[in-house]
């Protein structure tokens, strides 16, 4: 008996049902090589939990950086979201003497994230005025951090976007839903691991281990991209020679292409809202562990762990719910509203069970999020023009993003503003805070009652095309 191959064919087996979107995979496109190829995702989670999960919590609580400043610096990044749209378009149209669209721009990406995480470290302790840097201008460590923070946004967008585009270039028409949403799971998978990682690294938290963290993260992200791009898009003389003679488009026709799409525009409008609604949070959940539950930095940084699990399970529930033909925006639905007790029993936390039921919270606010995540996600790749993946893409990060980035911007002034006004009125440590959730309650009801409709035309639609349909007559039997 070999056991060596009873055992591979027992894991080909298992990993279908186990791994979401793992049936993607065929001869000319294993699963080994797509999920090396999703290492560019693993990443780009890496830098979402340090940049929202870790550094948020230490700019804010160790080193005493208003959580406005925080929430300035966090939404930095995201002044490039809008443009995720046109570096999709322009991966689309690229001309290479290679036939290489895609890999060029992931290239430039990674260097850009390896520039931001390099300088970053230094610029935040000149910002917080840390030791001898106490008497540096002030400007200088804002700018640097600006600086930083906007170097790792647009490497993080360019890389995310390009890439999910290569890996649809991959597979056949039919699996581009498959193995996106095989690439954002490698994405949560990647946030899971490095919020546990960074939490052991940083459980003895001191300004020199800050700095090896980040700078360790510049080189793994270097590691990881190149490893993913390696012999994934084939030098092609025959596809240059047409890159030569293809006609340029302009980005606006391509734009309006992809908005005449038969509810393109009123789904953009239900992303921003449910995105807004969840990504509030984002900058507000880890210091409200540690200044309302007494959480520690090792602790507040495996809530984000916490948070991508639950997105983790969304998706693959939504993955098995979508195989079976359910329309989308009926589980984006879903996720939104889930999202509703989710954050209750956060704002709850503060007054009742404490940290039990935060943590329930956050892990049902996360499933909701994986839920509507997938779904939005889904409906955008069918409603894309033909040879438009990468503009469909980038238009879904586009407004995913920028609202996500408005979200936190609004989160820290609300905060900082009620914090102001704690010393004069006697308002408790956790008031702004719930305050704050309580806006993300309000946005996602808005979010339910904005689809609604949508559903409600939406199935109206397919009925009145059910009915145009010409029945066969019965035939008889004598």
């Amino acid at each position: 008996m070999n056991l060596r191959d009873i055992a591979l064919r027992r894991l080909a087996t298992l990993t279908p049902k186990y791994l979401p979107f793992a049936d993607v995979a065929t001869d000319e496109m294993p699963l080994s090589r797509l999920l090396r190829l999703s290492l560019f995702q693993v990443t780009v989670g890496m830098a979402l939990v340090l940049l929202i999960g870790t550094l948020n919590r230490v700019m804010i609580v160790e080193l005493s950086v208003p959580a406005t400043l925080v929430a300035g610096m966090l939404a930095l990044p995201l002044l490039f979201a809008p443009f995720r749209t046109l570096i999709g378009f322009k991966s689309d149209t690229h001309k290479s003497a290679l036939g290489w669209k895609r890999a060029p721009y992931i290239w430039k990406g990674t260097l850009y994230q390896f520039g931001g995480f390099a300088i970053m470290p230094f610029a935040l302790l000149v910002l917080s005025g840390y030791g001898e840097a106490i008497d540096a201008p002030r400007w200088i460590g804002v700018s640097a951090a600006a600086l930083a923070f906007l170097l790792v946004g647009a490497g993080v967008h360019m890389v995310q976007t390009v890439g999910l585009a290569l890996a649809t270039d991959l597979v056949k028409d039919e699996d581009h839903p498959k193995v996106v949403g095989l690439m954002y799971v490698m994405l949560l998978v990647g946030m899971v691991v490095s919020a546990v990682i960074y939490g052991a690294l940083l459980a003895n938290y001191s300004p020199g281990r800050l700095i090896q963290v980040i700078q360790g993260t510049a080189v793994v992200t270097v590691a990881l991209n190149l490893t993913a791009m390696w012999k994934q898009e084939a030098r092609d003389r025959a596809r240059a020679r047409e890159m030569e003679t293809a006609s340029n488009e302009r980005f606006s026709v391509a734009w309006r292409s992809l908005t005449s799409q038969p509810g393109a525009k009123p789904l953009l409008v239900l992303i921003g809202l449910g995105t807004f609604g969840f990504g509030m949070a984002d900058v507000l959940l880890e210091p409200y562990g540690g200044q309302t539950l007494g959480f520690s930095v090792a602790q507040t940084t495996l809530l984000t762990a916490i948070f991508a699990t639950g997105t983790l399970i969304g998706f693959a529930i939504a993955s098995r719910v979508l195989a079976t033909g359910r329309a989308p925006l009926q589980l984006a639905t879903v996720g939104a509203a889930i999202g509703v007790p989710g954050f209750l029993a956060i704002i709850l936390s503060s007054m009742a069970v404490g940290p039990t039921l935060f943590v329930a919270g956050t892990l049902a606010v996360g499933v909701g999020a994986g839920l509507f995540g997938h779904a939005t996600l889904t409906a955008t790749i069918r409603n894309a023009p033909a040879g438009r993946i990468g503009l469909s893409i980038g238009a879904w990060g586009a407004v995913q993003a920028t609202c996500a980035g408005l979200g936190v911007l609004m989160a820290g002034i609300v905060r900082d503003v009620l914090v102001g006004l704690s010393g004069s009125m006697g308002i408790h440590a956790q008031t702004p805070y719930n305050i704050v959730f309580g806006i993300e309650v309000v946005f996602l009801i808005v979010t339910v009652l904005v689809a609604l409709p949508m559903i409600m035309r939406r199935g109206t639609g397919q009925n009145a095309q059910l009915k145009n349909v010409p029945q066969s007559n019965p035939v008889e039997v004598s």
